[in-house]
């Protein structure tokens, strides 16, 4: 009888393979940070990489999940780690923690950083095809990489917030990313004033930019956790929420060919 031994032996590579999901753990400054890793491993050689920005709770199982659906796309990800190892806020907690960051621009640029040079560095990542996205939070980190003139193709912003800092806007000079923004036509968090002010700064720094608006949604519509109920500000809307998947993938097959 032929052994199991044998028998898996015997099967090809690929039907051993699938999606490995690992956390890993790095440095900025000297602050330890947890991000999470995913890649398909029956693919060889590098490949585009998708960095990821978290919500305003940190680092969760959200994120996670958002990570291997990219993976089984075949890209390289990393879902980075912006608040330090176990800093896992929840609310209102996760508030002042996301503050922190809104608060100093220039430490939350140095976590987006290095966060990006994990993945960069990664040998199954090719450096000329990286894109970030964010949720919320991390979608006005991913805003914000860009306007720090971060080396990369392009990011995607999910309902974040659009505001720049003061003296810290994009710049025409120093800005190479394109971006998409995917935004609730109906979010409360984010003003008429403040999508008014983006644009024009968008033109001001001549940036190849899309913004996109989807009708009936709020803010955090990609998250089921935030539930169904509009009128509180921040709501699931599963059309929303597969529209701009859509369109993400869309805008990474344009600016990865």
């Amino acid at each position: 009888m032929i052994s199991k031994l044998l028998l898996l032996a015997l099967l090809p590579l690929t039907s051993l393979a699938g999606i490995v999901e690992k956390g890993v753990e790095y440095q900025q400054g000297d602050t330890t940070l947890e991000g999470y890793h995913a890649y398909d491993d029956s693919i060889t050689g590098a490949r585009p990489g998708v960095l990821i920005v978290h919500q305003w709770t940190g680092l969760t199982d959200y994120e996670k999940s958002r990570s291997k659906q990219l993976a089984e796309l075949g890209y390289n990800v990393f879902a980075l780690d912006i608040y330090g190892k176990g800093i896992r806020p929840q609310p209102p907690a996760s508030g002042a923690e996301a503050g922190k960051y809104k608060g100093d621009r220039e430490l939350f640029r140095a976590r987006l950083a290095a966060g990006l040079e994990v993945l960069k560095n990664d040998s199954k990542t090719d450096p000329s095809k990286i894109a970030a996205i964010g949720y919320c939070f991390g979608g006005t980190g991913v805003l914000e990489l860009a306007r720090s003139g971060a080396d990369i193709a392009g990011i995607v912003s999910f309902h974040g917030g659009l505001g720049a800092a003061e003296g810290m806007a994009a710049d025409k000079d120093t800005l190479k990313a394109r971006i998409l923004v995917c935004h609730g036509a109906d979010d409360p968090h984010v003003p008429d004033k403040e999508v008014a002010a983006f644009a024009e700064e968008m033109r001001e720094a001549k940036a190849d930019w899309q913004f996109i608006a989807y009708g009936n949604a709020v803010h955090a519509f990609t998250q089921k956790m935030a539930g169904d109920d509009n009128s509180k500000g921040a709501a699931y809307n599963e059309k929303a929420d597969q529209r701009s998947w859509a369109d993400m993938k869309q805008f990474f097959a344009e600016i990865f060919e």
